[in-house]
Order: C-alpha cells, then sequence, then structure tokens
C-alpha cells in the first residue's frame, strides 16, 4: 500500500487505562533511570475500529518502578476504511497509523501526570517521543 497522507475521517470512539502502577520499593534516588516503551496496534473489522497499545516502563537496573499502558480506540469511517481492506488483511498506511500513534502517546502522557499527581513521582514524564522512528512503515493486521 502507498503510504500517502491521504485523509481519512476518524473519531477517538474509547480511551482505556489498561495498565498503571507505581511500585516506589523498587525506585532508588540517585540512580539512573531508563524508559522501556513498546507499541501494540489492532483493529476490529466489523466496528471498522483501530486500537493503538502504548506501553512506557520506568526502571532502574531492569526493575520496574513505574508502569503505564493505555490504548485509544479510533472509529475510522466506513468509505476510509474500505481503503484499509486487502485480501484478507488490514493494511494502514505508515502517516495513518504514526497519526494515531501521536494522539496515544499524548493521552498516556496526560493520564500518567493524573495519576501521579500530588506524589513523588509526578516529576517522571514521557519524554517527546519521535513516533515515526517506532512506526517504520505501514501496519498489517
Amino acid at each position: 500500500m502507498e503510504s500517502n497522507n491521504q485523509n481519512v475521517r476518524f473519531s477517538l470512539a474509547k480511551i482505556s487505562t489498561d495498565q498503571f502502577a507505581i511500585i516506589p520499593a523498587s525506585f532508588k534516588i540517585g540512580e539512573i533511570v531508563n524508559l522501556k516503551t513498546s507499541l501494540q496496534f489492532g483493529s476490529n473489522k466489523e466496528s471498522k475500529l483501530i486500537s493503538v497499545k502504548a506501553s512506557f516502563q520506568f526502571e532502574q537496573q531492569l526493575i520496574p518502578f513505574l508502569i503505564i499502558e493505555a490504548s485509544c480506540f479510533f472509529n475510522i469511517e466506513p468509505n476510509d476504511w474500505n481503503t484499509f481492506v486487502q485480501e484478507a488483511e488490514i493494511v494502514v498506511p505508515k502517516s495513518i497509523i504514526t497519526h494515531l500513534t501521536v494522539l496515544t502517546v499524548g493521552t498516556v502522557r496526560g493520564i500518567l501526570h493524573a495519576k501521579t499527581e500530588g506524589t513523588n513521582f509526578n516529576g517522571f514524564v514521557i519524554p517527546t517521543i519521535n513516533v515515526t522512528e517506532l512506526v517504520t512503515g505501514d501496519i498489517r493486521m
């Protein structure tokens, strides 16, 4: 599928906080903090829905102390959905899935802020991420 910047009409249908945990005993002041990031994509052909799940794990020496995972579900307009259908699979162009991923990462960033507000862990922020480095091509589902 050609990864052009086509106009796809969509709406945000649902946001889900799939996992959230603060593990204070695993955090050590002064130790280096690493951020582990992962993405998952899904589709529901009957509902014409695309989902993007973003997971972030703040860790020290490979031990997590702050975990958040959330999903955004996007309704795709039926005529636009049909452009994704290729034989038995759904193929979402890189430009579209990148845009949906940017929206999802921003949503997770806001959820993390709200969940940690008023705690000592509020200073841990999901940094700006170049999503084009994470989404390297069309997504086939």
